[in-house]
């Protein structure tokens, strides 16, 4: 394993903890740089443990926060969305998948600046706007542990305080994460080397948590989400190009 494998593996659980307590924007970086560490699909795979990891410690931080109420109506959907992604990950291969992968993330990137520049408290509260940012959420999450751009939109859209946000959020990506684990374990993409990469990183995971819980209320979010996504489009592109 290179320096550059050790490099990229400690950055992206550093920001799997970091964007479950803090900045959820962040967390749109790691998929791309997990996919340069392992073959796409397996990489997918590896990082869920990961983020399962994070949810727990965003989970025990914020979860008197939770609106349980703006999350009961989302599931149905987000289970019909996991069910079409695990039908799609049974036919693609590591060669189709990075550009997959890639592409999410471009359009997921597009979503959140659409986000900034719209109004999203005017979003109608219609079932078929919570049944469409389910299935989405259900299906990205799944393909790609890309869910977090489309909660977002969901989420601000019912208007929710900054610590409401996280811990709602938290709640249902822990919920979520764990139903997809044996799903990942049935396809392969979750393995026993993948498993020991989750454990050699669960202290950089720990350590980003808990320095994102100390920098949320201090951070300048605009600029720091606003470098997080610059960075993520490039490695998105990487991940698109031959």
């Amino acid at each position: 394993m290179s320096i550059t494998f050790w490099l990229w593996g400690v950055l992206s659980a550093l920001l799997t903890g970091f964007s479950k307590t803090s900045v959820p924007g962040s967390g749109i970086l790691i998929v791309p740089l997990m996919a340069m560490v392992f073959p796409a699909k397996v990489s997918v795979g590896a990082l869920l443990p990961m983020l399962v990891v994070g949810d727990v410690f965003a989970v025990a931080f914020y979860r008197r926060h939770a609106q349980w109420n703006k999350l009961w109506g989302l599931f149905p959907a987000v289970t019909a969305g996991m069910g079409l992604a695990t039908w799609a990950l049974l036919h693609v291969t590591d060669t189709t998948m990075k550009p997959i992968l890639g592409w999410m993330v471009l359009i997921l990137i597009g979503l959140e600046l659409i986000r900034r520049r719209a109004q999203w408290d005017h979003v109608p509260h219609h079932w078929a706007f919570v049944v469409t940012m389910g299935f989405l959420a259900g299906f990205a999450t799944t393909m790609g542990n890309v869910a977090g751009p489309i909660m977002t939109v969901y989420l601000l859209s019912r208007g929710m305080e900054k610590n409401a946000f996280i811990g709602t959020g938290a709640w249902y990506f822990l919920i979520v994460n764990v139903a997809k684990l044996p799903i990942y374990g049935s396809l392969h993409m979750i393995t026993a080397a993948t498993l020991h990469f989750n454990l050699l990183m669960l202290p950089a995971i720990i350590l980003g948590a808990l320095a994102g819980k100390w920098i949320l209320p201090r951070i300048p979010q605009r600029l720091f989400t606003s470098t997080v996504l610059v960075l993520a489009a490039v490695a998105a592109v990487k991940l698109i190009l031959p």
